[in-house]
């Protein structure tokens, strides 16, 4: 497992019976994980104490129900800043544990010895696109929710990078893709965190086991002659690491050699000492 061991502005406190408590900066949240399966014995004073807890609603949905709790506040990774708030559906607009991909991210092209030119794909509020800019990158940030964009911005502002090479994109990540095929545009790396689920700007339906292995045979096509690395996530229940894996082996290994990888991400849990794990990782890297 690849865990995100490097936070200081983020901590899982506990977590059991379908839950998870964790601090973000000095506000202590308590969210539903379908992962948590097992019991906790809640000692810890933030399950009584939290500044808001998400609540799941029988009818499907849920809500927030906040004590005090700021309409957004900042947190740190590293030399990276971003702003956090309570979302519809649990969110926070962050996923901590996407911070080993970060790690992975800035290493790779700091020890590339070249400029590096970044695709990220369904980017959301920025989270890699930061921090491969921050690492010395030019980033093309593709996602198809207008509000997204413009909170990968501010994130982008407050880690000071708001004259960094990014190209800020509102599109559809397939239809952006098959567009800079035609232009013979190419990108030395890119990173994708397709959803599970989802429809685009004219109604189009995605579904990850139906798209997922032609989406990636297309963004192959604008990699670059001498590419560096590919992360592709997924969240998608049951979908295997493995499966990541073996997709980037035929389309991008196979072509370039390198190496391909695969794990499930995870935090650690300070009061029992174990990882929980929060989705699954591909990595295809050049060596």
């Amino acid at each position: 497992m690849w865990i995100a061991d490097g936070w200081k502005d983020y901590e899982l406190l506990d977590c059991g019976g379908g839950e998870k408590l964790e601090r973000w900066g000095d506000q202590i949240l308590v969210r539903p994980d379908p992962q948590a399966i097992w019991e906790s014995d809640r000692k810890n004073r933030g399950w009584r104490t939290a500044n808001a807890r998400y609540s799941r609603s029988s009818t499907g949905g849920g809500h927030w129900d906040k004590n005090k709790l700021p309409e957004s506040w900042p947190i740190a990774y590293k030399n990276l800043r971003f702003q956090v708030k309570p979302m519809n559906f649990k969110h926070t607009g962050l996923f901590p544990e996407q911070a080993a991909n970060w790690d992975f991210a800035m290493d790779q092209i700091r020890r590339a010895g070249r400029p590096i030119r970044v695709l990220n794909l369904f980017a959301y509020t920025g989270g890699a696109t930061v921090a491969s800019a921050a690492a010395g990158a030019s980033v093309c940030h593709v996602d198809a929710a207008k509000g997204m964009v413009a909170w990968a911005k501010e994130n982008a502002r407050v880690s000071g990078l708001q004259d960094a090479p990014i190209r800020w994109i509102v599109d559809d990540c397939a239809k952006f893709v098959e567009r800079e095929i035609r232009r013979g545009k190419t990108y030395d790396a890119i990173i994708m965190d397709p959803p599970s689920y989802g429809r685009g700007p004219s109604g189009e339906v995605w579904k990850l086991e139906e798209n997922l292995y032609p989406f990636v045979k297309l963004c192959a096509r604008v990699l670059s002659d001498k590419p560096l690395f590919v992360i592709l996530n997924s969240y998608t229940t049951g979908l295997a690491p493995s499966v990541l894996g073996y997709i980037l082996q035929m389309l991008v290994g196979r072509r370039f050699g390198g190496h391909v990888t695969w794990d499930e991400l995870g935090l650690p849990c300070t009061d029992s000492g174990m990882a929980l794990p929060c989705g699954a990782t591909g990595r295809w890297m050049s060596k």
